[in-house]
């Protein structure tokens, strides 16, 4: 399997560091509000390369943080916390909000068929690890206190643009539009490790530490939370693009400093979601949520299959339009699916591995859900036998995760109607019926029918001709 890695620009084959194990980490929610679809699809598409992984025998440990301190408005070191921000706007603790959007995005995930993580871990609760991680880098020069903070020193760094694959203005945390200058910063990229004295007075969550009652910046929290349960060794990093810089930029480079060696060897960015007005974020005030297409009748599995039919690093233009397109085109698969004959022959194991081919060939290809949902329609194509097709979709599904099966099978038993009986007797006075109605001897027609409804016997009459079922 070969994926895109960012920190190099190039698609590498995957191998782990160790034989048994893929050790992977993904980037979290802030959970200050309900996360939009465009936060969404990133764990959509991480989703499913776990569950790729899996899919290839490889044995995945994922975790997953849940940011309820320390992430400021700016993704930088200026604003507001965004958890403060929430608590304040709806008049409730910070833990109550935590809670509730925690709650509320595995809600949404669950309704998107996206696998909880192995280890999902809020910030708050690592403390003590992010102070053994800033300690150890004061000890050797690469943090310093200033202003009341603790910051990472960027200048002892022989290369801190990791992701230089950006406008020169993106790297430049000084020039960015929204954040404002620091004065107590040795270098303009320099970012905070540890907050104490600062602007932040009304911050709800503070801890103890060697340098004062204050708490974590954003970016030490994944360190901390990474190294804590999967080492000190990284297979895969994964986040939506707008973490690459500077948040995994400043994870890099604090936790190398740290260790002394090379951290993570594969990072994935996941691109945009955008509306046709522009990038989908909370802060425009434009978002929405898998609770709003539920409530506009979306399936908010159509919206998986949305997000599988482009590839990941590429963005994808939501619209009403488009995703009217994938909802029916959805609905069709189902369908398609449904018609198939489950007791149609034995799958041919053969034409079984050619389908399978396909589709391991796409997402080989550095995750090309695209491709693989092609593969998916041409297994339904394919000249074969219904059994090996169904076995074909199954198999998909595991990577894919749109329950297919089921969806077919709920369609199927709805379009089948009534669960038919069979009854010599019964049938053979539907024949009389029948035929009495042929011969426009509708006096014998309806005696028939009486008399089996005075036995609990309902008649239902269609173009396939009368079935019947007990009251």
């Amino acid at each position: 399997m070969k994926l895109y890695n960012s920190a190099t620009h190039t698609k590498e084959e995957f191998v782990p560091n160790h034989p048994d194990i893929v050790k992977m980490y993904t980037c979290g929610p802030t959970v200050y509000h309900y996360a939009h679809i465009g936060n969404l699809r990133s764990y959509i598409m991480e989703d499913v390369l776990e569950k790729y992984l899996g899919y290839l025998g490889y044995n995945v440990k994922r975790v997953m943080n849940i940011t309820d301190v320390g992430h400021l408005s700016s993704d930088a070191d200026t604003g507001e916390d965004k958890m403060l921000k929430g608590a304040k706007r709806e008049h409730k603790t910070v833990m109550e909000i935590a809670k509730f959007y925690t709650d509320a995005f595995f809600a949404d995930c669950a309704d998107l068929n996206i696998k909880t993580p192995d280890v999902v871990e809020p910030a708050t609760n690592c403390i003590d690890e992010y102070i053994k991680i800033i300690q150890k880098l004061m000890d050797t020069g690469y943090a310093y206190f200033a202003g009341g903070n603790v910051y990472f020193d960027t200048s002892k760094l022989k290369q801190y643009y990791v992701f230089n694959d950006f406008d020169a203005d993106d790297l430049d945390v000084g020039v960015r539009e929204g954040v404002e200058e620091d004065t107590n910063k040795r270098n303009k990229n320099d970012f905070v490790l540890w907050f104490t004295k600062s602007k932040f007075e009304d911050q709800a969550l503070k801890w103890d530490s060697p340098w004062g009652v204050g708490y974590p910046g954003w970016h030490i929290e994944c360190s901390g939370i990474s190294m804590k349960h999967l080492g000190e060794d990284l297979d895969i990093h994964c986040g939506g693009i707008d973490n690459a810089f500077p948040h995994h930029t400043n994870e890099i480079a604090q936790s190398e400093s740290y260790l002394g060696h090379k951290w993570c060897n594969f990072w994935v960015h996941v691109h945009h979601l955008n509306t046709t007005s522009g990038k989908m974020s909370k802060s425009s005030g434009e978002f929405l949520t898998v609770s709003l297409l539920k409530e506009k009748g979306y399936d908010p599995l159509a919206y998986r299959f949305f997000c599988l039919q482009s590839h990941y690093r590429k963005n994808l233009v939501f619209s009403w339009e488009n995703l009217d397109n994938a909802a029916q085109a959805y609905d069709k698969l189902i369908a398609r699916i449904a018609a198939l004959k489950p007791g149609d022959g034995e799958v041919d194991a053969a034409a079984l591995t050619e389908l399978k081919a396909k589709f391991t060939d796409a997402l080989d290809n550095d995750l090309n859900t695209s491709l693989a949902v092609t593969a998916l329609y041409d297994a339904l194509k394919a000249r074969t036998n219904d059994a090996t097709k169904i076995a074909a979709v199954a198999d998909f599904d595991r990577v894919l995760s749109l329950s297919l099966i089921e969806k077919a099978e709920e369609l199927r038993k709805k379009n089948a109607g009534p669960e038919e009986e069979h009854d010599e007797r019964i049938e053979g006075l539907l024949a009389e019926r029948a035929a009495a109605k042929k011969a426009k001897n509708y006096a014998e027609a309806d005696r028939i029918r009486d008399m089996l409804a005075a036995e609990g016997i309902t008649i239902i009459d269609t173009p396939q001709g009368a079935k019947w079922k007990r009251a």
